[in-house]
């Protein structure tokens, strides 16, 4: 429940905090993020990777964290690197390596934030643009959408499943657990497509998550979890109509399936729409109050308590 309400707390926070416009013309303070996805790994590389992204990013020390960036020749340490000396070189040495990854989302997505740093807006939003169609399925593309489209939550909306993947699968460490959601997924039926899809979600990997929530639908076809999770897959910051003309029929065809009022109301809110989207998790809520749904929904709608409304 505590991490249900943190995660829904951080959604309505960057759903009241990030009203503004893209991108603004005002000097930029401080200095770009740095956005690296070491997906699974626990390799010592990974580690400290991470430990150099924490000391810029959260403990503002850029100097620590080029000291391990520079012990490394990865992409991600190269772009690490680059970011860590800001200003120094690093617009220069983000271009070269534009020039010389042109297929790597992690390289455009960054360069894209060097560039809004130093208020070459429209070339900021080309960057992003790339990021998003060179590696649609990563995690750089949603980082570069959130960007691209600062007026909704940060990320995007997860299909919460009315069930748990089983003890044997829960209990394994994280990489194995994907494998292991994975191999059901290619033998079992729709529920395990839902289970793997939800996983593949967690990692940022939307086109994969929504292909496996496609293939569940097609397989039960008088299931809502099925539907709405195909529904959810469906979610483009660049055009939520989709996911919601998909999503909005379903609360006629399962009246009382409070999954449907639960992500409707977690869609809405990820475009900002609060009101209606607490009216939605309201009723998701009293549809089933005792359910994993209905669980949810009462951590959405006290995190929407605690922040307040705009």
């Amino acid at each position: 429940m505590l991490a249900a309400v943190v995660a829904s707390g951080v959604v309505v926070i960057g759903v009241l905090a990030t009203r503004s416009d893209v991108p603004s013309v005002k000097p930029r303070t401080g200095s770009p993020p740095i956005a690296l996805d070491l997906g699974l790994r626990t390799d010592t590389e990974a580690r400290q990777l991470e430990r150099a992204e924490i000391l810029y990013d959260r403990a503002h020390q850029p100097k620590s964290a080029a000291r391990i960036f520079g012990r490394y020749s990865s992409l991600e340490a190269q772009v690490g690197s680059a970011i860590a000396a800001w200003p120094s070189g690093t617009l220069a040495r983000l271009q070269t390596l534009s020039a010389e990854y042109p297929r790597s989302a992690l390289v455009a997505l960054h360069l894209g934030l060097a560039l809004y740093w130093y208020r070459r807006d429209a070339d900021a939003v080309q960057a992003w643009r790339s990021a998003e169609a060179l590696q649609p399925d990563s995690f750089y593309a949603v980082r570069a959408a959130d960007f691209l489209h600062p007026r909704f939550a940060p990320g995007l909306p997860d299909f919460v499943p009315s069930t748990v993947p089983p003890t044997r699968i829960r209990a394994l460490p994280p990489a194995q657990r994907v494998a292991a959601l994975a191999a059901a997924a290619r033998t079992g039926g729709a529920n395990a497509k839902l289970l793997y899809g939800a996983a593949l979600q967690h990692l940022d990997r939307p086109r994969s998550a929504e292909k496996q929530f496609a293939a569940a639908a097609r397989r039960a076809q008088n299931d809502p979890d099925a539907h709405v999770a195909a529904a959810v897959g469906l979610f483009d910051k660049d055009d939520p109509s989709a996911a919601f003309g998909r999503l909005g029929p379903l609360v006629r065809i399962f009246p009382h399936a409070p999954t449907v009022r639960f992500h409707l109301g977690l869609l809405l809110l990820w475009i900002g729409q609060v009101d209606r989207a607490r009216a939605e998790l309201r009723q998701a809520h009293d549809e089933s109050p005792d359910s994993t749904i209905g669980r949810q929904a009462a951590s959405y709608l006290s995190a929407l308590r605690m922040v307040g409304t705009p």
